[in-house]
């Protein structure tokens, strides 16, 4: 030892001034946790409450309990290379009792402390379940067809795409856009919304995918807070073709592709393989939709004559060929039945 070399006044070890890292170290409280900690969360739907603020729960029950322990928890800054390790206990049915495991480095020594943390769980009605247990609503949309009834594949494709907009919505942070109720009428589809936001979505994305147009109706049902409340109606109205029909038109089949303004057809010409607009008053008659299409087998194939199995008699028929397919013996087209006319039309 030196002169200059100091010394700890507790230990008497070396020190470069002070107390040495031991003894500071020994003095200094690496860890301290609240005794209890309050989670409040919704039992019909699991989303927490986080001071005034509603927000779904995404993370497993697990994660949840080690998350709400270590916001109880205060480590020391000077601390360093923590290591954390929570273990958790269900005590009671709104009680869980957690124990924080502690390692680190400080002031270069190794420290290990541990402590107690209880978490209460209370229930209470989230924001979304309050409204839709108490029959809240800002919107309908209602899913109707022009001139007939919506078809099965239609409702399934309605209210996919709306459970699916409504669950979008949610994940990015809208929780008050839910779906209270998906209801059948003999007509179509009525779909009750929580937020205007949600229906209008919902409305511009079915007639997206199904075609047709929309319109709203607006009925004001009160005021709030000097404001006009509404709920709004959002009619939608689907064309009386749909993607996939297929029309004649003079004698010759077409398969629906777009359905436009002004009752005019985007349609795809099955004998010449071509694009071609039609208007509404130039169809004839619907033969059936390409999603009905049934497998025939190519029984052999000819220049400008393919023979296929009718799938229904297994009688080989002969059709003319379509210059757009490439027929192989031994495997299957779809085609399409014309009962009028009892005959098969190759639409791919």
């Amino acid at each position: 030892m030196t002169i200059q070399t100091s010394i700890c006044p507790r230990c008497g070890q070396p020190t470069e001034g002070g107390l040495c890292p031991q003894c500071r170290a020994a003095d200094t409280r690496l860890l301290s946790c609240e005794s209890r900690v309050t989670a409040v969360y919704c039992p019909v739907c699991d989303s927490q409450k986080r001071g005034k603020t509603w927000s779904d729960l995404r993370m497993p029950r697990e994660d949840l309990i080690a998350d709400l322990a270590v916001s109880a928890m205060s480590i020391h800054e000077d601390a360093k290379n923590v290591r954390l390790t929570v273990r958790s206990e269900e005590t009671a049915s709104n009680r869980t009792a957690c124990t924080l495991d502690v390692e680190a480095t400080l002031y270069s020594v190794p420290v290990h402390e541990t402590c107690e943390v209880e978490i209460l769980w209370q229930k209470e009605a989230c924001d979304r379940c309050s409204r839709i247990s108490g029959g809240y609503y800002e919107g309908i949309v209602q899913v109707r067809a022009t001139d007939r009834k919506i078809n099965g594949y239609e409702r399934e494709v309605a209210v996919s795409i709306a459970e699916q907009t409504e669950e979008s919505l949610q994940q990015a942070g809208d929780r008050l856009s839910f779906i209270s109720e998906l209801e059948d009428s003999k007509d179509g589809v009525d779909i009750t919304v929580g937020s205007q936001h949600l229906g209008q979505e919902i409305a511009r994305m079915i007639t997206g995918a199904l075609g047709g147009r929309y319109t709203t109706h607006p009925k004001l049902v009160g005021e709030k807070e000097g404001k006009a409340l509404y709920r709004v109606t959002y009619s939608i109205r689907l064309p009386y073709y749909q993607k996939g029909d297929v029309v004649v038109s003079r004698g010759d089949y077409f398969e629906v592709r777009e359905i436009e303004r002004q009752q005019r057809l985007r349609v795809f010409d099955l004998k010449a393989g071509v694009a071609r607009t039609l208007t509404e008053a130039e169809v004839e008659r619907l033969i059936g939709n390409v999603r009905e299409a049934e497998s025939a087998l190519v029984v052999f194939t000819q220049p400008n004559v393919v023979g296929l199995m009718d799938p229904r008699t297994y009688r080989t028929r002969e059709l003319d060929a379509v210059p757009w397919t490439f027929p192989v013996e031994g495997q299957p087209i779809r085609v399409l039945r014309d009962e009028e006319q009892d005959r098969l039309v190759i639409v791919g």
